[in-house]
């Protein structure tokens, strides 16, 4: 049965790892995998990946203390917590709404996808019923380890919206060393992911448009091969200090001409989104992680 759609595909075929993908998609799993439960049972950290009544996509951020992510049973993931008010996905939610969601443990640089949609409304609950798990590799993932418990740093402020990035917000994009992307595609649903590297990776082109390299990764192409078919991304930078968090969503293009990113070292292609909306929610101090190293596959 082939696990990856059209769109994701052509990525592979342009970037000439075909057969190494359909190696990799054997390891693509409609099941939560028996050994992950400890592991998602361990994490803090939940980014979810989803599209609004207006048909924007978002990634925010969904934090907890150990144990709030579980698995009741294979085809099922459980987040013990919400979304703040101010969060442009809390209507979506809604059972039946494609949902893609990222668990990351920056200490030991792991992280896993599942994607799927929501079945239940409870307070505090998110529900997910599985479609689609599968782990990535530990690449540009940023060392950060947890001190004490979780209060409720994130999320506390009022949201604060605009159609372009301020100065302020240009300045966290520039200094930013990680950020979490949502993307979608009809039928194969929401996905979010992970991208790091070193400070100022990211390049804010003017208070509308960043570009962003594409590393060597897993070379399956998730993200990418989402742009190709359906432009609509959602974009996560999270403050681990005070809390904030800013989210943007608009439209990517790919870059394949390497004339393109130049001023983007180890980028085998780059990205650029157009900004459509800006989301800015204010923190209320550290988010519990104290930061180690930066990931030694990061390029400099």
């Amino acid at each position: 049965m082939e696990v990856f759609h059209e769109g994701e595909r052509a990525v592979q075929a342009r970037a000439g790892v075909e057969a190494e993908s359909r190696r990799l998609g054997r390891g693509i799993s409609r099941e939560i995998p028996e050994g992950a439960g400890g592991f998602l049972e361990a994490q803090r950290i939940a980014v979810l990946a989803g599209v609004d009544a207006t048909g924007r996509v978002w990634a925010s951020l969904v934090t907890g203390n150990p144990g709030f992510i579980t698995a009741p049973d294979a085809r099922t993931l459980r987040l013990a917590a919400g979304l703040p008010g101010a969060d442009p996905l809390i209507e979506s939610l809604a059972v039946g709404r494609a949902l893609g969601v990222l668990v990351l443990d920056p200490e030991r640089r792991r992280r896993i996808r599942l994607n799927g949609r929501a079945v239940s409304e409870r307070p505090g609950v998110i529900d997910i019923r599985i479609e689609e798990v599968f782990g990535n590799c530990p690449k540009y993932i940023q060392a950060r380890a947890p001190e004490g418990e979780v209060g409720s740093a994130h999320g506390t402020g009022t949201g604060l919206r605009g159609v372009a990035l301020s100065a302020f917000q240009r300045l966290a994009i520039e200094t930013a060393d990680t950020f979490f992307i949502a993307s979608t595609n009809g039928d194969a649903g929401a996905d979010a992911s992970h991208r790091g590297g070193q400070p100022g990776f990211v390049h804010v082109v003017d208070d509308k448009r960043l570009r962003f390299p594409d590393y060597a990764g897993n070379n399956m192409f998730q993200t990418l091969g989402n742009i190709t078919t359906d432009p609509r991304v959602g974009l996560l930078f999270v403050d681990f200090d005070s809390g904030t968090t800013l989210q943007l969503t608009g439209r990517a293009r790919i870059l394949w001409d390497r004339e393109d990113f130049l001023d983007l070292p180890g980028a085998e292609r780059a990205v650029e989104v157009e900004i459509d909306e800006v989301v800015e929610t204010a923190g209320q101090g550290p988010l519990g992680w104290r930061f180690l190293d930066y990931s030694p596959f990061n390029p400099r």
